[in-house]
């Protein structure tokens, strides 16, 4: 069974725009760059980790805010 739950199409669209912040990107991107590199301090390690999940919970949330849109990820 699937519930019908109504919200503004401004929450949406605002969900479905989410992103990281300019500064927020560079760092995830920076650990990214350190860990292919083989660099990562340990605790540099559990922040990508702990970036990384955040992200992917970002995508997936945008993911079904853009499909009650009838769009597809750019």
């Amino acid at each position: 069974m699937t519930a019908v739950v109504e919200t503004p199409l401004e929450l949406l669209e605002s969900v479905a725009g989410m992103r990281f912040p300019p500064k927020t990107d560079a760092r995830l991107q920076s650990l990214m760059d350190r860990n292919t590199n083989g660099l990562l301090t340990p605790d540099e390690r559990v922040e990508l980790e702990s970036l990384v999940e955040l992200s992917e919970s970002i995508a997936i949330v945008r993911a079904k805010a853009l499909r009650v849109l009838g769009r597809k990820s750019p």
